[in-house]
């Protein structure tokens, strides 16, 4: 794969990374237990029903906006190491290279498109 497509797709993940990074900051803390894991902050409104009800709400959606954020952010830095190692666009299960079209819409792709149609059909 040309080594220009691959720096801008570099320097899109980073963007990328950093807002996702910034995303997560908006409302959890970082996990001083676990590495690279976040928590959500519970919010605080008020004591009255109709604000206990909007704390929970807005709690139980940032908690599953929390794992999508992580898993994204895990899924960016495997590119990115991917690409340290000069292992990018490589499919993880053929061995083959992933398109490039491929790559430049979804960037943090490990398999070609024939091994992960081969995958969605088995599960």
């Amino acid at each position: 794969m040309d080594k220009k497509i691959i720096e801008k797709i570099k320097q899109d993940l980073l963007a990328r990374k950093r807002q996702v990074e910034s995303d997560l900051k908006s409302f959890t803390k970082k996990d001083t237990h676990e590495k690279d894991e976040h928590r959500t902050e519970f919010p605080n409104y008020g004591d009255k029903n109709d604000e206990n009800v909007q704390e929970i709400d807005e709690y139980t959606t940032n908690l599953a906006t929390e794992k999508v954020l992580e898993k994204l952010l895990r899924d960016i830095d495997n590119a990115l190491s991917r690409i340290k190692q000069g292992a990018y666009g490589i499919c993880k299960y053929c061995k083959k290279e992933i398109g490039e079209k491929r790559l430049l819409a979804r960037p943090m792709a490990n398999t070609c498109i024939s091994c992960k149609t081969k995958v969605q059909k088995m599960i």
